[in-house]
């Protein structure tokens, strides 16, 4: 008989323990989903003096009715509040309808007929500052029998974990036409990565010449490295992956979507444009997108000279900011900006 209390005693324990880190568990959870309803009505409740009065407001009303309740009703009433804000959270909806940025304002889309594919509101702006310049679009066909190449642009700016993709379609005539997955802003708004996390900013897609998304990176914006990577795509790829673009941009002008730093940005969008036997094997440097170009050209996707330099020699090339600033309005920009990776996939 005394042999069994001891064995009792830790059981009881044992259980006594495993309630308190539950209930610890439980705390920690209910309390980072109250935090993000007050994120939630302070970043995505408009105008933003009622997102302020709801915000202190509903901060307010969870710290007293906790101060006023116990056990279990305290943990019902925690997780009862931000459902509430869920429910209203999940039900805001995107839309193509606001007082855009002009740079934004107007969305593009295709027409396909067989093999040309033409392409309205090409973007391209002429810079005299990163914020003031002269907005023009125009529209192009594409033969899709000419598609030749699939470029890469990877900006980097500040952390090298976080970048900007772009993709850039070349044809036979050297054409080409880029694709950059922005967030669509409102007039007068700036980007947050906090608010990019809510239902902040709508997804945009931006057909656009070189010599606009490129030179507005290496010319007018401060601090930003554009680095230039060739693909490695057969024509079947190449032309899939443009038609792909095509209809998302379609789509998007359609039946609008929020952006989601997360889940739904300028990387995870273009897997997820993909069919889904087509998508390459998922990995952490997809959302940690910074080392994007490290993992394609760990798998193969970057052509480079053979025998396979390193990563860190193919980098050093791929760097185009001087030859943008050099080409800068030319007729020839986008072959002038090619010579590094035009000589590296040559070897």
């Amino acid at each position: 008989m005394n042999a069994s209390k001891p064995s009792a005693t830790f059981a009881h324990a044992a259980l006594r323990l495993s309630r308190r880190v539950l209930a610890g568990l439980l705390v920690v959870v209910l309390g980072a989903v109250n935090l993000w309803a007050l994120a939630a009505l302070a970043i995505d409740v408009s105008p933003s003096w009622p997102a302020w009065v709801l915000t202190a407001g509903y901060g307010l009303g969870v710290l007293l009715m906790l101060w006023n309740t116990r056990g279990w009703l305290r943990l019902a009433l925690a997780a009862a509040c931000p459902a509430l804000v869920v429910a209203w959270w999940s039900g805001l909806r995107p839309s193509n309808a606001r007082d855009w940025q002009p740079d934004v304002a107007v969305l593009p889309y295709g027409e396909i007929a067989g093999d040309l594919v033409t392409l309205r509101n090409i973007r391209d702006c002429d810079y005299r500052t990163a914020s003031d310049y002269e907005l023009r679009h125009y529209d192009r066909t594409f033969d899709l029998t000419k598609l030749r190449t699939v470029d890469l642009f990877q900006i980097h700016w500040g952390s090298p974990d976080i970048a900007h993709p772009m993709i850039s379609f070349g044809f036979e005539n050297g054409d080409h036409v880029c694709v950059s997955i922005e967030t669509r802003k409102e007039k007068g708004e700036a980007y947050s990565t906090l608010k990019g996390f809510f239902r902040r900013y709508e997804l945009a897609y931006v057909f656009a010449d070189e010599r606009d998304v490129v030179r507005l990176r290496t010319n007018y914006r401060q601090g930003e490295d554009v680095y230039l990577y060739r693909l490695r795509a057969t024509e079947a790829q190449a032309r899939t992956l443009f038609l792909d673009y095509v209809r998302r941009a379609g789509e998007l002008r359609a039946d609008p979507e929020w952006y989601n730093a997360a889940t739904s940005n300028c990387t995870t969008a273009i897997r997820a444009q993909r069919a889904v036997a087509d998508r390459q094997p998922w990995d952490w440097r997809m959302l940690v997108n910074g080392r994007l170009d490290a993992l394609f050209y760990e798998r193969g996707m970057i052509q480079a000279a053979t025998p396979r330099p390193p990563f860190a020699a193919v980098k050093t090339m791929a760097l185009i900011n001087e030859e943008s600033r050099a080409a800068d309005r030319a007729t020839d920009f986008s072959r002038r900006i090619r010579a590094g990776i035009e000589s590296l996939a040559a070897r």
